[in-house]
């Protein structure tokens, strides 16, 4: 096994954090969401997206009911800045949604946003540059009080050029980008200079962006920096904090959650977490987490499949089968434990008619989001009997006895180890068709009657007509019913004896034109149990169908 070079890399430093609070709390409401699907996912794209693909992803960002959405870079994009032209000439953006504008702190960029925003009612300015130790040694190398006037030069500017655009209500920004490489002081000390410039009142509350650019620590350190923050910050009232996270370590969602615990109210992401590398956070995601915690998400997700096929189409990039809450395979089971208690639970929450939703294995009610009761079980060679009595019941309404379950998935369980494949429930209906509904052959009942006995009031004489290979027969029998009759009948006329060891039935279909169905459960006289189902209109006579199904089993072997 080959040694990992683990020595080239240093633990994340620690946040010094006296009485942190954020572990003892919950998240009780929705943040303010800022979609950043056109800007910082559509920069992330392997082809960016065109004029179509950027209004589909506008005009489903809307009514998901964003109501802030940064839709592009239109300093450093003609397309970004046609784009946005277009959505205010055409008058595209909502009164109550702000379109927000990514710019570096460079004079020209900032001049050029201005001239992309003119007419537009609502505008968060967002205003960048980083201030990271490494950027600020290897890339810009400049110290602090450098970077610090980059920053406030960009600030100064956007407050001389606010009159030039006097129909627009200008909201300001500013992100210190890689926020989380950045040491804490040092970032308070920065954003801080920019508020002055801004004169951030809590009539004018400007939005401070933190930044996970790169995603460099655990969860709880991403919590720590940021309940920091909101503790030293000064006039805390006068600013709205606002989390960028990334997932570079697979933690956006959780540093996020814990980022709303320790004091942010904004979030900036992507619809399933499209963006640079491993991607933003996931809004859809967090939505959703909030939901099943009994919070209102603020965004409409109740149709996720549009949502994910629009989110595919635009960015032209699957979403995986397993992605949380969305995929394909998330609300699949194919575990036999799992199925059983997944059958198990809704049979309960049925029968218990209770709007609190409680099902093993299934967080949410998929179809609170959009999603069918469809493909919850799903059958392969781990399966079991829970599982296919399922699909019996969910597709085909038939509830099978518990024997009859453990006998047919028995059935199942060989074909799919045979094939190694999944069994899609017209391959579970056809198998079961054939192993316990042979009513044709060789043996066909086309109809009895029957009389009572002259001498016996509880016995009742029995006559039936079948084809026996394919030929008219009469036979007769008795019994103390014509069940019991029609099990004579075929003893005494076609050598098959069977005794019914158990019987269920219950309707399948509603209606004037309903059908019931007979599960019988037989033994032959060598004592070997064979289970029988008929489907009739009429109760009895499918009961005598699910004899005659026995029989044809019993011939045939």
């Amino acid at each position: 096994m080959n040694k990992m070079p683990f020595e080239r890399y240093q633990p994340f430093e620690t946040v010094k954090l006296d009485n942190r609070t954020w572990p003892g709390k919950t998240i009780e409401k929705a943040p303010i969401w800022c979609s950043v699907d056109l800007r910082d996912g559509n920069q992330a794209l392997i082809e960016p997206m065109d004029t179509t693909r950027k209004l589909k992803m506008y005009k489903m960002l809307l009514d998901m009911g964003f109501k802030e959405i940064e839709v592009g870079f239109p300093s450093a994009s003609q397309t970004d800045y046609d784009f946005l032209r277009t959505l205010i000439e055409e008058d595209m953006i909502p009164d109550d949604v702000s379109i927000q504008v990514l710019t570096q702190s460079r004079e020209h960029l900032i001049r050029r946003t201005f001239e992309s925003i003119r007419g537009a009612k609502n505008v968060i300015v967002h205003l960048y540059n980083s201030t990271s130790e490494l950027q600020r040694r290897v890339v810009f190398r400049q110290d602090k009080q450098g970077i610090i006037d980059i920053a406030v030069a960009g600030a100064k500017l956007i407050k001389e050029l606010i009159p030039t655009v006097p129909e627009t209500k200008i909201v300001h920004q500013y992100s210190p980008e890689s926020f989380t490489g950045t040491e804490m002081p040092f970032a308070r000390d920065i954003c801080e200079a920019v508020m002055d410039v801004w004169e951030a009142s809590p009539e004018n509350k400007v939005i401070l962006n933190l930044p996970a650019t790169v995603e460099m620590s655990t969860p709880n350190i991403h919590a720590d920096q940021i309940e920091w923050f909101c503790n030293n910050v000064k006039n805390r009232d006068s600013v709205i904090i606002s989390l960028h996270p990334h997932n570079d370590r697979g933690t956006g969602i959780a540093a996020t959650e814990l980022g709303l615990l320790a004091g942010a109210d904004r979030v900036e992401g992507t619809l399933f977490g499209n963006g640079e590398r491993t991607g933003n956070v996931d809004l859809v995601t967090l939505a959703v987490n909030m939901m099943t915690q009994g919070v209102d998400p603020k965004l409409d997700i109740s149709d996720i499949n549009n949502i994910k096929e629009t989110a595919e189409y635009c960015n032209q990039l699957p979403v995986h089968q397993r992605h949380p809450w969305v995929g394909e395979l998330v609300y699949t089971a194919f575990s036999g434990s799992h199925q059983d208690a997944i059958k198990k639970g809704m049979i309960a929450l049925k029968a218990n008619n209770s709007n609190q939703w409680e099902v093993p294995y299934l967080p949410i009610d998929p179809q609170d989001i959009g999603r069918s009761y469809e493909a919850i079980i799903r059958i392969n060679s781990q399966s079991g009997k829970g599982g296919v009595a399922y699909i019996m019941q969910n597709d085909y309404h038939m509830d099978l006895p518990r024997d009859l379950q453990v006998n047919f998935s028995k059935k199942i369980q060989n074909i799919a180890e045979t094939t190694g494949r999944e069994i899609t429930p017209q391959i579970i209906w056809d198998s079961f068709e054939k192993a316990y509904l042979r009513t044709t052959s060789p043996v066909e009942f086309l109809s009895h009657t029957t009389v009572p006995d002259t001498h016996a009031a509880e016995i009742r004489h029995l006559t039936a007509e079948i084809n026996h290979f394919g030929e008219g027969k009469e036979i007769s029998g008795k019994g103390n019913g014509p069940i019991a009759g029609f099990t004579d009948a075929i003893a005494e006329n076609l050598g098959v004896r069977l005794s019914v060891e158990d019987y269920h039935q219950h309707s399948l279909t509603h209606g004037s034109d309903a059908k019931a169905v007979a599960y019988l459960e037989l033994k032959t006289s060598e004592g070997e149990t064979v289970w029988g189902v008929g489907i009739d209109s009429n109760t009895t006579v499918a009961s005598i169908k699910a004899i005659v199904s026995a029989t044809n089993q019993i011939l045939e072997n």
